[in-house]
C-alpha cells in the first residue's frame, strides 16, 4: 500500500488521495479492485475515520473510486482520461452533497459548526416525549396511510397560526410534508423545467440549490446584502433572465442571517407582479425570530407566493414534519404530486408535532429557545472577532454567522483542514450558486461553544 507521514505539512487527506492515486495510475490497483474500508484504513494507519470519509469522498469526485452501498469502494472501471475529471483539487460540483452527506453521516463528531440544526438538548425534547406517552395511551390506530394532505388537526392549527403572521388560509391550502425539504422538492418539480431560469439566494440554502441543479434550472443569484437584498442587482437579473420563479429566505437568512425589512419585501412583490413570477418563501426559522415581522406570504396572501416551514429546527428534526401554503390550485397540484412521489407524509409524526405544539410549555420552549440563541449569537460574535473575523451582519437570532478572516483566502481549504481534527465547517462555496470559491464560512452558534474549535481557528489564522 502507501504510507502516511504524520509529520509533514501536507495535510493528511491529501497524502491518503496522492496515495490512492499514484497506485491507480500505476496499476498497482487495478479496475473494480476493492480498496480497503474506511474503518480499516483508519485503523492500519491511526488517523481519524472522518479524514478518511473525506479522502475516499475525494476520489469518489475525482473519478478514481466508486461507491457501492453496502459493499464499500472499488477502483473505478472507467479510465480517468476518459472521464473528463480534473486529477487534482478539490471538485467542488461534488462538494454540496460531499457536505449534506457528511452533516447526517457524521452527527457524533465532537464540533460541528457548520452543520444546521440545533442540539438536541436545545430542543423540546420533553414535549416529544410527553406526545409519545399520550399516543401510547390512546392506543392510536398505526395502521393504513394517513390523510394526502397531513392529519387534518395539524392543518387546522396551522390555519390558525398562519392567521396569527395575518396569512390567510383555509386548511385545504395547508400541506403536510417530510420536513420543508419534501416541500420544497415538490414545488420545484412542480414550477421547473430544465432550462428555466430560476432566481436564488447568492449565498443561498444549500439542498435547494442542489436539488434546482438536478432538475436543470439556470440558477441566477440575487446578492444578499446586510440589509436584505441587493436591490438594483435584484431589478436588473429580473429585465435580463426574466425569471420563472424566485426562491427565497427572508428572515434570518441561511447563511448570512440577514433579515429583509419591509420595503424590500414590497419590492420583491412588485417585480413579481410586473414580470410574472412566482415567489417562493422559504421561512423555516419563523419560530426562531423574536421579532414579529411581516412576510412575503403576508404581502401577497398567497396569490404568488408559495409560504414553507418547518418544525425540525424547534421540536426535533427526527420527526420530519414540515408543510407549505400555497393557492387552492397549486395545493391540489402538489398534494397530488406528493402522493405520486410517496404516497402520504408519516400521520403518526405529525400527531406527534401536534401533541408538541399544542403542550401547554411551547411558547415557553420557544421563548426559552430564543433567548439562548440570543446569548450564543453574542458569544461567538464576539470570540471572532477577537481573532480578526469579518462579520457580514449580526442578527443576534436564529443560528447563523456568516463571516470571514483577512488572512484565510479558501473558505474550502480550511474546512478540509477542519476534517482532519474532526471539526465540520461550512464552507462558504457550498452557499454559492455557481460553486464559487468564497473565503466566507457559515458558523452555527448554538455549536460554537468547543475552545477548541477557537484554538483551530486561532491556530490557521495565523498559519495564514
Amino acid at each position: 500500500m502507501f504510507s502516511l507521514n504524520l509529520q509533514s505539512s501536507t495535510p493528511l487527506v491529501l497524502q491518503i488521495v496522492e496515495g490512492f492515486r499514484l497506485l491507480i495510475e500505476q496499476g498497482a490497483m487495478r479496475p473494480g479492485s476493492k480498496a480497503p474500508s474506511i474503518r480499516q484504513f483508519a485503523h492500519a494507519h491511526k488517523v481519524s475515520v472522518f479524514t478518511v470519509v473525506d479522502a475516499y469522498d475525494r476520489l469518489v469526485a475525482q473519478g478514481y473510486f466508486a461507491s457501492r452501498p453496502h459493499s464499500g469502494f472499488f477502483v473505478k472501471q472507467r479510465p480517468l482520461h476518459d472521464a473528463g475529471v480534473p486529477a487534482h483539487g478539490p471538485n467542488f460540483s461534488f462538494d454540496s452533497m460531499w457536505y449534506l452527506r457528511r452533516s447526517f453521516e457524521n452527527r457524533a463528531l465532537p464540533m460541528k459548526p457548520g452543520c444546521g440544526w440545533l442540539p438536541g438538548d436545545w430542543l423540546f425534547q420533553e414535549g416529544v416525549r410527553r406526545g409519545l406517552r399520550t399516543l401510547a395511551a390512546e392506543n392510536a390506530d398505526l395502521g393504513g396511510y394517513g390523510e394526502p394532505k397531513g392529519y387534518p388537526p395539524l392543518r387546522l392549527l396551522l390555519r390558525d397560526l398562519l392567521a396569527e403572521q395575518e396569512i390567510a388560509v383555509n386548511t385545504e391550502q395547508v400541506l403536510l410534508t417530510q420536513g420543508s425539504s419534501q416541500a420544497m422538492d415538490l414545488v420545484a418539480r412542480r414550477l421547473v423545467r430544465a432550462g428555466d431560469a430560476v432566481l436564488v439566494d447568492d449565498p443561498g440554502y444549500p439542498n435547494q440549490l442542489f436539488s434546482l441543479r438536478f432538475l436543470g434550472a439556470r440558477l441566477i443569484g440575487v446578492p444578499r446584502s446586510t440589509a436584505g437584498y441587493d436591490l438594483v442587482a435584484l431589478e436588473r437579473l429580473v429585465l435580463e433572465h426574466q425569471p420563472k420563479v424566485f426562491f427565497t429566505q427572508p428572515r434570518l437568512q441561511s447563511p448570512t442571517g440577514s433579515v429583509a425589512p419591509l420595503a424590500h419585501l414590497h419590492r420583491v412583490m412588485q417585480l413579481a407582479e410586473k414580470h410574472d413570477f412566482l415567489v417562493v418563501e422559504n421561512d423555516i426559522y419563523v419560530d426562531l425570530d423574536p421579532e414579529p415581522r411581516p412576510s412575503l406570504a403576508s404581502l401577497d396572501q398567497l396569490r404568488r407566493v408559495i409560504y414553507i416551514s418547518s418544525y425540525s429546527k424547534t421540536i426535533s428534526p427526527n420527526i420530519r414534519v414540515g408543510y407549505l401554503a400555497a393557492s387552492p390550485e397549486l395545493a391540489e397540484d402538489l398534494a397530488q404530486l406528493k402522493m405520486l412521489s410517496g404516497l402520504t407524509s408519516s400521520e403518526f409524526s405529525e400527531r406527534l408535532a401536534y401533541g408538541a405544539l399544542t403542550d401547554g410549555r411551547w411558547r415557553k420552549h420557544l421563548k426559552g429557545l430564543r433567548e439562548r440563541l440570543a446569548k450564543a449569537h453574542e458569544d461567538v460574535a464576539a470570540r471572532l472577532l477577537k481573532l480578526g473575523f469579518v462579520i457580514f451582519t449580526e442578527p443576534k437570532a436564529g443560528l447563523f454567522l456568516w463571516a470571514r478572516h483577512p488572512g484565510i483566502a479558501s473558505a474550502a481549504e480550511l474546512a478540509y483542514k477542519a476534517a482532519e481534527h474532526d471539526i465540520l465547517l461550512g464552507p462558504g462555496h457550498l452557499f454559492s450558486p455557481e460553486l464559487t470559491p468564497s473565503p466566507w464560512l457559515r458558523f452555527n452558534v448554538a455549536f460554537c461553544e468547543e475552545a477548541a474549535l477557537f484554538a483551530f481557528l486561532e491556530s490557521h489564522r495565523l498559519a495564514a
